[in-house]
């Protein structure tokens, strides 16, 4: 029986057989010239140290930075952080997004028990509020496996998975490596 899923330490590691690696489903939004995608764990060390940089390349380039839920099964409060940001999603995306740089930069203090006492702490310094149930409907944890399927079906490995996408035709997405050293040389050269 094939190994679909082996986690370690923020890294995904899928066995070769179960999925074929093909970024092309992945686009640049609406009149953007490129993006930036990234699949991301909010437990995840590798995704903490990855977050600034790709929001700075965002904001230096001038381009949408695309975030894609990706919690792994080995981290313990990742997937409900997840809905948190997804909840926040609803009021505004930047919203979501601030929730998700908020719990990179408390990654190290936030554990299962107290997650819900920083989101509140969250909710209540952007003047929002979090609902004791956060998703009774099930609709933010069907966006969640929305994002794992996609991540599945183009051959994700480890996390977090770095693309910088273009938006001319025939230009396939090119995956960061993980150093994140020619992470500048490759938006430039999607953006020529």
């Amino acid at each position: 029986m094939k190994t679909f899923l082996l986690t370690l330490c923020g890294a995904l590691l899928l066995s070769s057989a179960a999925f074929a690696s093909d970024p092309s489903s992945l686009k640049a939004p609406k009149g953007a010239k490129a993006a930036i995608i990234v699949f991301e764990d909010l437990q995840c060390p590798q995704c903490r140290r990855a977050a600034p940089q790709v929001k700075q390349a965002g904001v230096t380039y001038k381009i949408p930075v695309v975030r894609y839920d990706f919690p792994l099964p080995n981290h313990d409060w990742s997937y409900t952080a997840a809905l948190i940001a997804r909840y926040f999603d609803q009021t505004s995306k930047d919203l979501g997004n601030a929730f998700r740089d908020y719990a990179f930069e408390h990654q190290l203090e936030i554990n299962p028990t107290n997650l819900r006492s920083y989101a509140d702490k969250f909710a209540a310094e952007h003047k929002a509020s979090l609902p004791f149930v956060i998703d009774p409907q099930g609709k933010l944890a069907a966006e969640i496996a929305e994002d794992k399927g996609l991540g599945q079906r183009i051959g994700l490995d480890h996390t977090p998975t770095i693309f910088i996408v273009s938006a001319k035709p025939n230009v396939k997405p090119v995956e960061v490596p993980t150093d994140m050293q020619q992470f500048y040389l490759m938006i430039d050269a999607a953006l020529k």
